[in-house]
């Protein structure tokens, strides 16, 4: 089976670099163009090209499949089929048209739910106990396509979504070439969504970084969590803008108005939030300095309480 794969982010890389340890046939690797990165601006190559030219994989980079020079060069591959991984662009209809035995796509959410570009993270901020992921057909509207499985997976209390995506990685690739060799004996199955379970998970922004200490501790945690590894979550701290990389609850209730610094321990910095209770910041980054641990930092640098 002639295989075309699509992905650019850490969790395509792991599905790709799986279909070639099975010894899958994959003749071409489409990903997004090289992007500027960090403060010198260099071009960085996506995780799915550095793997695809490890494995001398040929790469593919069009800006957009408008021009028909782009399409014609996919065609040029004859894939049966085309696998699709976090790529990052919309693929239009002329070419889901291309491969005989479609294109399928691995979503990391349990569709309907959480369509969009961000569903590990949405699934975190919407306070979601499980979340899982999806082989689905695609389809012209954005993850709408019939589904084929969904694998389930609980979300783990304190889990990032950086610690999440690469749990749910390994999750698809597993499912990922278990689609293909059902495709390979004809044994795949295909169910319509339910358009009454949609929902989205758009894309982040750096906007929604700042922590609202109004609200409970799960809804700050979980904040915290979503936004690992970004865009990481914000406070001003006595004054002080900080990254904030990890907040735990307490048991500790307080009658101060949510955001007052309430104390330093050995854990970390206390905070009051929403319904009279505390969280407690355990590791933080100052502007233009390194992730600590809280107690570490504000060792060297005192602050007023």
């Amino acid at each position: 089976m002639r295989i075309v794969f699509m992905g650019t982010p850490s969790i395509a890389a792991t599905c790709l670099r799986r279909l070639c340890e099975d010894g899958r046939e994959v003749v071409g690797v489409y990903t997004k163009p090289d992007t500027p990165k960090n403060r010198g601006m260099k071009l960085a190559m996506s995780e799915v090209k550095t793997y695809a030219l490890s494995r001398n994989l040929p790469v593919f980079q069009p800006a957009t499949f408008r021009e028909d020079a782009a399409v014609e060069e996919l065609r040029a591959l004859r894939p049966d089929v085309i696998l699709v991984v976090a790529y990052g662009k919309i693929l239009p209809q002329r070419v889901l048209d291309i491969p005989p035995l479609g294109c399928i796509n691995i979503h990391a959410s349990i569709l309907p739910a959480l369509r969009g570009s961000g569903p590990i993270q949405w699934a975190i901020l919407n306070g979601l106990d499980e979340t899982g992921v999806t082989a689905m057909y695609m389809a012209a509207e954005m993850d709408a396509g019939d589904i084929i499985e969904i694998r389930k997976t609980p979300i783990a209390p304190l889990e990032t979504a950086g610690e999440l995506m690469d749990r749910l990685a390994v999750i698809g690739a597993e499912l990922l070439t278990e689609t293909v060799s059902r495709l390979a004996d004809g044994t795949v199955t295909r169910t319509p969504q339910d358009p009454a379970g949609v929902t989205f998970a758009p894309m982040l922004t750096k906007d929604m970084a700042p922590i609202d200490w109004s609200g409970t501790p799960r809804q700050i945690v979980d904040h915290v969590r979503g936004l690992s590894p970004w865009p990481v979550a914000t406070a001003e701290l006595a004054g002080r803008r900080f990254k904030i990389h990890r907040v735990e609850y307490t048991d500790a209730a307080t009658d101060a108005a949510p955001g007052t610094l309430l104390s330093l321990d050995k854990r970390g910095l206390n905070v009051a939030c929403g319904g009279g209770r505390v969280v407690c910041i355990t590791q933080l980054q100052a502007e233009g300095g390194r992730r600590m641990a809280a107690p570490d930092y504000f060792r060297g640098h005192p602050i007023s309480l």
